[in-house]
């Protein structure tokens, strides 16, 4: 009976949905409220704010007329014929009509408010927040290396999805995928690069960094120091060959592999071993070169679709970027954060950054219980005149460590290769090893003047003044020098 005076629109559905509808706007209003007035920006915040909050108003909107439609199907199953087949709307009646104007203007609040919140929420998915802080311990070591880098006020969108919606779409099904794995645990540690489906670098970096513009050269100084008692300093000057140089043999300098067509196939996945390389003349030639010593086979050429290199494949961590202890520890003495003055101290702190620990504060008790005993054992009067020194030193070397090594993740600051230079990681001598030949006995040149001149030299073994036309090796290591790569020694070991 109930009903013949209530009518369908009024059930226990219907007015839970608006109730979770008016739950839906509140909350979205009060926590949208609190984080402009409070200045909070934290991930999960915004994950309430613009995807939770308003799926319940979305939910609660849904059951309204789902309740109504089930309630009109039950009292026609009970023989209440007087029931309507739509809703009676009399706007003469005052009742009805002042419930009328509420809807209208209850279902406009309540569609702008949505479309605030996909606007919001677009935005929300595509900011550094979502990206690094949301799954903090998958993304911590990606993150922390943005943090630090010199694309830190780039965010990750710019990069990783660039302009257009077919690339968005890809990416967000993607994120999909990795929300699961995140879900479920699944995910691999540590996070696997390079990622197979990227966006061309064309499409995304050349937006900033157009190669056909770089000219000329650019000086460069490095900064080294030994692993001496006094830290000694040493100096690198070098001038890059980045852009076109006129009337050279290489008139695009480096550039010149993203200026041109070059292809080239990899056996491994991580990019580090290349047998094959294709380049492609201004006519539309192709030049082949294989690697000597282990080439593939042109069954194995034919079956595999070579990738067209760009700028990833040299810049292949712009952004996430981890240094080993030896430049951490050169940057901190050019900087001043840590006192070059302190004896040994560059060989104690990459000693100490360099074993095995399980977690994070492991390592910072340890790195500081070892560098405060060395010099208690050590130096024992040093270490009372230079204390606030060697204090401020085990907060810098524990800072190297948060940021270079995440032992949750399986990730060290060597885990990943760097492929721009060649000091830690292969990098240009995957391809500029001397071994690359074509059929008609060209060879990619192992020539480091192809890249960078030295300019100017200061170490231990050269005499001040002195005029420094090549690179000279602060040890004696005879042929070695010409013979071996850099990598090979300073991975992971320092000089």
């Amino acid at each position: 009976m109930w009903r013949k005076i209530l009518g369908y629109s009024y059930n226990l559905i219907s007015l839970a949905g608006i109730l979770l509808a008016i739950a839906g706007v509140s909350l979205m209003v009060i926590f949208m409220a609190i984080g402009i007035i409070a200045g909070l920006e934290n991930p999960y915040l915004g994950i309430l704010i613009y995807f939770v909050f308003p799926g319940l108003l979305v939910l609660g909107l849904l059951l309204i007329p789902l309740g109504i439609l089930r309630t009109r199907k039950k009292m026609l199953r009970e023989g209440i014929t007087e029931v309507p087949l739509y809703p009676i709307l009399d706007l003469n009646v005052r009742k009805q009509r002042i419930k009328a104007i509420f809807f209208i203007f209850a279902t406009l609040f309540f569609l702008l408010l949505l479309a605030l919140a996909s606007i919001k929420g677009y935005d929300y998915t595509e900011s550094t927040e979502f990206c690094g802080e949301l799954c903090h311990t998958v993304m911590e070591p990606e993150y922390t290396a943005w943090s630090n880098s010199p694309h830190a006020r780039v965010r990750c969108a710019e990069c990783h999805i660039g302009p257009g919606a077919e690339w968005f779409v890809k990416a967000k099904l993607s994120g999909l995928k990795q929300v699961y794995r995140v879900l479920t645990n699944s995910y691999p540690t540590p996070i696997e690069t390079p990622i197979p489906n990227l966006r061309p670098a064309r499409d995304t970096c050349e937006g900033c960094h157009w190669p056909a513009k770089f000219y000329s050269g650019k000086a460069k100084s490095f900064f080294h120091y030994a692993s001496d008692e006094q830290n000694t300093p040493r100096e690198v000057n070098l001038l890059l060959n980045l852009g076109k140089a006129p009337k050279t043999p290489h008139a695009s300098g480096i550039h010149w592999h993203i200026s041109s067509e070059v292809f080239y196939l990899a056996r491994d996945a991580k990019r580090q071993d290349i047998p094959y390389i294709a380049v492609k003349g201004k006519d539309g030639t192709i030049t082949e070169y294989h690697d000597t010593d282990k080439p593939l086979s042109r069954k194995e050429i034919n079956e595999k679709a070579p990738r067209l290199m760009d700028c990833i494949d040299c810049h292949n961590r712009p952004t996430h970027i981890y240094h080993a202890p030896g430049k951490e520890m050169d940057e901190s003495f050019v900087s001043g954060t840590i006192d070059a003055s302190l004896p040994y101290i560059r060989k104690v702190a990459i000693e100490l950054l360099s074993q095995e620990y399980k977690t994070t504060a492991e390592a910072s008790s340890s790195i500081a219980a070892g560098i405060r005993d060395y010099y208690a054992k050590t130096y024992p009067a040093l270490s009372k005149t230079k204390a606030p020194a060697i204090e401020q030193a085990v907060t810098e070397v524990q800072k190297i460590y948060q940021k270079n090594y995440f032992p949750k993740m399986k990730v060290a600051w060597n885990t990943h290769a760097d492929n721009i230079g060649h000091f830690y990681f292969p990098g240009c001598f995957r391809c500029h090893d001397g071994k690359h030949r074509s059929s008609d006995g060209k060879v990619i040149s192992k020539d480091c003047n192809l890249c960078h001149e030295v300019l100017g030299q200061k170490q231990e073994n050269i005499k001040p003044g002195t005029k420094v036309t090549g690179f000279i090796h602060p040890i004696d290591i005879g042929d070695a020098l010409e013979t071996t790569g850099c990598y090979e020694c300073h991975q992971p070991a320092e000089m």
